[in-house]
């Protein structure tokens, strides 16, 4: 049996996670009184039924005073060699304070103050859950689906994880630089297929234009450059701490060449880490959308 407890801050996505884990097939129990976990935990692995089920555990700042006891709980099943892992789903405040007012609801330790406020408190009230978590989910800029594919992933093939999620982002720099990039990678040097009547209409995604940005060994070399600082940079990220790395391409207008180039660095990310790795695409459409 593996139980996972799915805790995290409030509005940052427990819930829709639990129902992908119950879509995947687990045994789902919300908000279950901590006291009571070790015994739910000794009837489901004691039960013929049940003990062969997977089981996963909402946790969250409504269990109140007795929330610090959850750290012992951990403490004495890692002890025991118990198959217990910790899912902690985190966002920015910003996001968290969107989602608040859109669906209008009030932060459970907000009270009669701030919604803020309140997320301040369940950050320090947390600390302890997220320093425990064996695996963390920042769903500030990811979608349900995102968070699906990333969940179905870690629970279903149980590889290594370690908590960094990469985005890999082209964009185009006459529509500005996103301002939340980590790294930024200017690929305007590169053949511009723009220039070319037939490739123009075209983007990134299609082979002739990612054949002529690459002809020539110029963007070959460049991308055996940045394949290696890239393999570098992400264990040292991934030691300090850092739990989000978004790496982005520019071109001109992120049509052609920024779309080729994160192409390439996503399948070869997605060699070497085939979790926590997305692709996004932010310009390529907007000339075809300006146009229709």
């Amino acid at each position: 049996m593996r139980l996972v407890i799915v805790t995290g801050m409030s509005g940052a996505g427990k819930t829709v996670a639990l129902k992908i884990l119950e879509d995947m097939g687990y045994y789902c129990v919300d908000n279950l009184p901590i006291p009571l976990m070790r015994e739910f935990a000794s009837l489901i692995s004691g039960n013929p039924d049940k003990s062969s089920e997977n089981v996963a555990l909402g946790i969250d700042i409504r269990s109140g005073l007795e929330l610090p006891q959850l750290d012992q709980v951990l403490s004495d099943w890692r002890r025991d060699g118990f198959n217990c892992k910790v899912l902690f789903l985190d966002a920015s405040d910003e996001t968290l304070i969107k989602r608040y007012k859109e669906t209008r609801r009030s932060h459970p330790l907000a009270g009669t103050g701030r919604i803020g406020q309140g997320i301040a408190r369940e950050r320090e009230q947390l600390s302890f859950l997220k320093e425990e978590a064996d695996y963390i989910f920042d769903t500030s800029k990811l979608l349900t689906r995102d968070l699906r594919k990333e969940i179905e992933k870690l629970f279903t093939e149980d590889p290594v994880y370690d908590n960094l999620f990469i985005t890999v982002l082209s964009f185009g720099f006459k529509y500005g630089i996103p301002t939340d990039a980590d790294l930024v990678f200017d690929v305007r040097f590169l053949p511009n297929p723009f220039y070319e009547e037939s490739l123009r209409p075209l983007t990134g995604e299609d082979p002739g234009v990612r054949d002529y940005v690459m002809k020539g060994n110029t963007a070959e070399i460049f991308l055996t450059k940045l394949f290696d600082m890239v393999d570098f940079l992400v264990p040292n990220y991934v030691q300090e701490g850092k739990t989000r790395l978004l790496i982005a391409v520019g071109c001109t207008g992120g049509r052609h060449r920024s779309v080729t180039v994160a192409r390439a660095l996503y399948e070869h990310l997605r060699q070497i880490r085939p979790l926590g790795l997305k692709l996004e695409n932010r310009d390529m459409d907007k000339k075809r959308q300006q146009t229709e």
